[in-house]
């Protein structure tokens, strides 16, 4: 069974076999979750979502007090996601950080455990939250689940059941619990709502939860994932395209992604900018475009069209009337015209206002075939702007973060600035020996800053 094999990834995951590499990335990662997590706690749904919690427990609620741990979890899995500036891979349509490192911290803190161990539960957090995705997508997706919410339960019960130690069958029980809690629909992201933003959270409050009750003895479903009522029946492929006994129906696939060895969390991008994934490809694109019209003296009232050539799911991302700020992050022609105004996209200038709603009404969306034929492995787009006098073009197939185009930690303490400017940066250099910290002492010194600032 499927939960048996992720079970055994889990509980093998030893700190001392772990290259040297993965564990940066994790660390990498870490750092990039704090940046987004304290930035959003900001945010109007993280305010709102702060409302609701008791204060004055074991688990630190970023830039805040401390929580119980399935408070501090759901709250922080929120701000992660609530900037869309969380860390993802694009093969598994998933945004793992905003899940898995929730999870794994609040039980961290909770439970005394050490750096090494909530380097470990991320990473196995990350390989089984990723797996599910890819398992799962595109079909998963295209019946309209949000896989951060779905897959990403699969991936915090990971991390979770390895911060508790738990053994083989505890950790089959936490999978089934998780599998049984998967929640997310795309509805939500793509109206603009901060639904998007609970998925995440609830994602990681689940695991802990799951995690926790198996260690008690709470059973499961062993077959949650592919039995005939299980996860990929109901919410992959529906109608009996794969049971417990019929695996091959869904091809070889899922026997190939449980048995690849890498580590996956060593393909997850991270985000410059706060919008849809989708859409960073037509950013790029565009501030590239900004950058050579500039000079030449063209200002944005000389711009009679903006066209945006690309694949098929960013060419969905088609509202011309955005009515919310989370909206505006799934709008091509608004994020489009904002980057075209200011050369940039920041968590600063993401607004809906009359010279954005005037410019965003000259972008012509074109799906093309050609570049659709290209995804998931390239995410392409294509911007031609036109003035009376001239056209400019700008091609870019893979976004800045990519694996291909990588985030260095020098990247990643300028992102963490640029959207938390009060906090002293070299407050950050703590988790460059995270092996060394007692989860609850680390925390204690990062949030300390956090909460000044």
């Amino acid at each position: 069974m499927i939960t048996e094999k992720l079970a055994s990834i889990v509980v093998n995951t030893d700190y001392e076999k772990l290259p040297e590499e993965v564990i940066c990335k994790a660390k990498q990662c870490f750092i990039d979750f704090l940046a987004v997590s304290l930035a959003g706690s900001k945010t109007q749904s993280g305010e709102r979502v702060k409302s609701i919690f008791n204060r004055g427990y074991e688990s630190t609620v970023i830039g805040t007090e401390k929580g119980n741990c399935t408070e501090a979890s759901l709250i922080n899995g929120v701000f992660a996601h609530s900037l869309d500036l969380d860390d993802g891979h694009r093969f598994a349509h998933i945004h793992p950080g905003c899940s898995v490192i929730p999870a794994a911290l609040s039980l961290a803190e909770a439970r005394d455990k050490t750096g090494k161990d909530l380097i470990c539960s991320i990473i196995s957090g990350y390989q089984v939250a990723i797996m599910m995705g890819m398992i799962s997508n595109p079909e998963h997706r295209t019946l309209g689940f949000h896989s951060t919410g779905t897959c990403g339960t699969f991936g915090s019960a990971a991390a979770s059941c390895r911060v508790l130690g738990l053994g083989f069958d505890d950790t089959i029980n936490a999978l089934g619990l998780a599998g049984t809690q998967t929640a997310g629909l795309l509805e939500s992201d793509h109206a603009g709502s901060m639904g998007k933003h609970l998925h995440a959270g609830k994602a990681a409050q689940s695991g802990v939860i799951s995690a926790m009750l198996a260690e008690k003895g709470f059973t499961s479903a062993p077959s949650i994932i592919e039995g005939y009522e299980g996860f990929l029946n109901a919410m992959v492929v529906p109608g009996g395209a794969t049971t417990v006994d019929n695996l091959e129906n869904f091809g070889d696939k899922v026997d190939k992604i449980i048995a690849d060895k890498k580590y996956h969390i060593m393909d997850v991008y991270f985000k410059k900018y706060p919008a849809c994934r989708h859409l960073h490809s037509t950013i790029d694109a565009t501030i590239n475009l900004y950058n050579k019209m500039v000079p030449k003296g063209v200002k944005s009232k000389d711009i009679d069209s903006i066209t945006i050539k690309t694949y098929k799911i960013a060419s969905e991302h088609d509202n011309y009337n955005p009515q919310t700020v989370e909206a505006v992050k799934q709008s091509l022609p608004f994020i489009t015209a904002i980057s075209i105004l200011n050369g940039d996209l920041n968590i600063y200038n993401i607004a809906i206002s009359p010279e954005i709603i005037s410019m965003a009404s000259k972008v012509v969306i074109e799906y093309d075939e050609g570049m659709n034929n290209l995804y998931p492995t390239k995410r392409p787009s294509k911007v031609i702007i036109k003035t009376k006098n001239k056209s400019y073009t700008c091609r870019v197939d893979l976004p800045m973060g990519e694996p291909e185009y990588p985030f260095n930690k020098h990247n990643l303490i300028k992102k963490f600035h640029d959207i938390n400017p009060k906090v002293d940066v070299d407050i950050l250099n703590t988790i460059d020996e995270l092996e060394s910290y007692k989860m609850s002492d680390l925390m204690n010194i990062l949030n300390n800053e956090f909460k000044v600032a």
